[in-house]
């Protein structure tokens, strides 16, 4: 039978530590050659939509697998993609152009041995988990060993999944928050304190949220730097989720922080080189970080690349973009769990096969 999930079956599926664990595994079987990825694609349809005006339909595909965890996952994302102008600069927009004002993403999994789709969900719950779990793997490398204050920026989606994660993982004595919209940040930092048991403490600017903190996280949706590298010291780590694409050029950390580090590892290198993206791409042509000297997150998790080995290292980690293989990790771990639970909705595998050769 194939599973059907729903996005609250599938946050009820998830378990943050499982999720970390799985990620961790398909990154080392990705660098041992025991898992594959290819990179995400975008295809736009050449005509603007007729029901909305400067936009274009957009086809967003990626696709990943690995040993341990049986499964193709091939993500389906199907946009309303187009430009709007916010405070007289051009911005990429998604618009809810589904019916019932929705947004549509699909992730199926197919069995790698008997060919078959074992489930389907939507993409939007993974879709935030499987960038949270990437940055703890990424700070396990690259964090300081004991790091006491985490400088988080976002109160949104993102951040909050990064918080909580971050959080299960390293027991800090002190957590900030800063974002622009102050009212939200005091809103996020009150809900998420309950949530986790713990204090989350709100801060009034970006200085604050950078200085006297050894972990600093962006989780933002932000298109420009969302802070001044110069602020940036001796032992800090950094960390990034700020993704760029061709048409949609956006970053979180600006040149200054990555010329300061000692140690800069991204998610993926292949990826930043066809997106041109600013913060990997470019800043390696403009001469202010070797490409050479760019480690991938598989090589430090194989020990083929150096993550932190002083406590005065300035580590930055890039989580620079998607990648099918996470969806084909964190997918088989909720569909065991989900099953395990008796979620979802079992439609008959038949329906998906056929007697003729495809």
């Amino acid at each position: 039978m194939t599973l059907l999930l729903t996005n609250e079956e599938v946050e009820r599926a998830l378990v943050p530590e499982e999720a970390i664990t799985a990620t961790e595994t398909i990154y080392r079987e990705l660098a041992e050659g025991k898992a594959i990825n290819r990179p995400r694609s975008q295809t736009y349809f050449p005509l603007q939509s007729n029901e909305h005006p400067g936009f274009q339909y957009r086809m967003k595909t990626q696709e990943g697998a690995g040993a341990d965890c049986g499964v193709w996952a091939l993500r389906i994302t199907s946009d309303m993609a187009g430009f709007s102008y916010t405070a007289g600069v051009k911005r990429r927009r998604i618009l809810r152009a589904a019916s019932g004002n929705k947004w549509c993403g699909l992730i199926i999994l197919f069995d790698l041995e008997h060919i078959e789709p074992v489930a389907i969900m939507p993409d939007g719950v993974i879709q935030k988990v499987r960038v949270a779990a990437l940055s703890v793997v990424g700070a396990k490398y690259l964090a300081p060993e004991k790091p006491k204050v985490l400088g988080l920026f976002g109160s949104g989606w993102q951040a909050s999944a990064h918080i909580e994660f971050l959080c299960r993982q390293f027991p800090f004595e002190k957590v900030k928050v800063f974002s622009p919209n102050q009212e939200h940040c005091r809103d996020f930092c009150k809900q998420m304190s309950a949530r986790l048991g713990r204090a989350i403490d709100p801060v009034d600017s970006p200085q604050a949220c950078v200085e006297g903190s050894d972990f600093v996280q962006t989780a933002t949706a932000a298109w420009d730097p969302v802070f001044d590298g110069h602020w940036v010291e001796k032992g800090m780590y950094v960390a990034s989720i700020g993704g760029s694409d061709a048409s949609n050029k956006r970053r979180e950390i600006d040149d200054e922080c990555i010329r300061r580090a000692d140690v800069y590892a991204v998610h993926s290198k292949e990826v930043a080189r066809l997106d041109q993206s600013p913060d990997v791409w470019e800043v390696a042509q403009k001469g202010i970080f070797p490409w050479d000297s760019i480690h991938e997150i598989q090589d430090l998790i194989v020990g083929r690349a150096q993550g932190r080995t002083s406590p005065d290292q300035i580590t930055v980690f890039n989580n620079n973009t998607g990648a099918g293989t996470q969806f084909a990790a964190l997918g088989s771990a909720i569909l065991k769990r989900a099953r395990t639970q008796g979620l979802g909705r079992e439609l008959p595998t038949d329906w998906f096969l056929e007697e003729v050769s495809p």
